[in-house]
C-alpha cells in the first residue's frame, strides 16, 4: 500500500469549509462546493475589485493609485471560504493553511503565469504571533509556494508596529492603522515580489506592506490573496 493511501486512512481528507470527512481527495464537500463564489472574471485591474470600471480601474485606483501593480485573489469573501479562513486564522486551525494553499495555487494559476516567483507573506507582529503561536499568512504562502514551485522570503517584511484588527474599521481607519507598520529587513534592489495574505479588503494592508517593499529598492510589487471582500 502506498504512503499516500496509508495517509488517507488514518488522516482522512476533510472539507475546508465545515471539516466533514470527504469520500476523496478534494477541498469541498457536496454540500460547501455550491456555495464557493469566485471573484467575477470582470474586475478592477489593479485591485481586483468586481464591477464595470472605466478604463478597468476602479475609482480607488483612479484617485490613489496602489504602490502595488496588481492585485488577485480568486474567491470571493463569503461562504466556505470565509468560514475556513476564520478558522484558520481565529479559531487555531492552522492546518487550513496547507489545502487553502494548494487551492490557491490552482485557483490563480493563470495569475501567477506573469507573476514573481519570490513570495513575501504579509506578517504578524511578534506579539501577535506569540498570542497566536502561528503565522496563517506565512503558512498559505509557504503552502503556495510548494504547490506552484515558488519561492518564500522569510522574515524580509516585517511589521514594526502593532495593530488592531482591521474588521469593522472604515476605510480611513484601516489605513491609519496600518500607516507605518511595516518595514523590510534587508536590501531589496530590483528585486520583483509577489505579497501574500489571506484577505483583500479595502487594500490598505496591501498598500502599506507593498510601501515598504518599494522604499527598500523593489521595482514591482504584487499582491495575491485566497479571498476578496468587496468594497465599493
Amino acid at each position: 500500500m502506498a504512503l499516500a493511501d496509508l495517509v488517507d486512512i488514518f488522516f482522512p481528507p476533510t472539507c475546508v469549509g465545515c471539516a466533514r470527512v470527504l469520500p476523496g481527495r478534494a477541498a469541498f464537500c457536496a454540500t460547501c462546493a455550491p456555495e464557493v463564489e469566485r471573484v467575477p472574471s470582470i474586475h478592477c485591474l489593479r485591485c481586483c475589485e468586481p464591477g464595470v470600471f472605466k478604463e478597468d480601474v476602479c475609482p480607488r485606483c483612479h484617485l490613489r493609485p496602489p504602490p502595488f501593480s496588481r492585485a488577485f485573489a480568486p474567491f470571493a469573501h463569503a461562504g466556505p471560504i470565509s468560514r475556513a479562513v476564520h478558522q484558520m486564522k481565529y479559531e487555531d486551525h492552522p492546518e487550513l493553511a496547507a489545502p487553502l494553499g494548494e487551492l490557491l495555487a490552482v485557483e490563480a494559476r493563470g495569475f501567477l503565469v506573469q507573476a514573481p516567483v519570490e513570495v513575501v507573506p504579509v506578517p504578524l507582529h511578534p506579539a501577535r504571533l506569540r498570542e497566536r503561536r502561528y503565522d496563517q499568512a506565512s503558512l498559505l504562502a509557504q503552502s503556495l509556494a510548494r504547490a506552484a514551485g515558488l519561492h518564500v522570503l522569510t522574515d524580509v517584511l516585517v511589521r514594526e508596529r502593532r495593530t488592531e484588527r482591521q474588521v469593522g474599521r472604515t476605510e480611513a481607519e484601516r489605513e491609519a492603522n496600518v500607516d507605518g507598520a511595516f518595514g523590510a529587513s534587508r536590501d531589496l534592489t530590483g528585486a520583483r515580489l509577489l505579497l501574500v495574505d489571506d484577505v483583500f479588503t479595502t487594500g490598505a494592508t496591501a498598500r502599506a506592506a507593498a510601501a515598504a517593499l518599494h522604499a527598500s529598492g523593489a521595482v514591482e510589487v504584487q499582491v495575491l490573496t485566497l479571498a476578496r471582500a468587496y468594497s465599493l
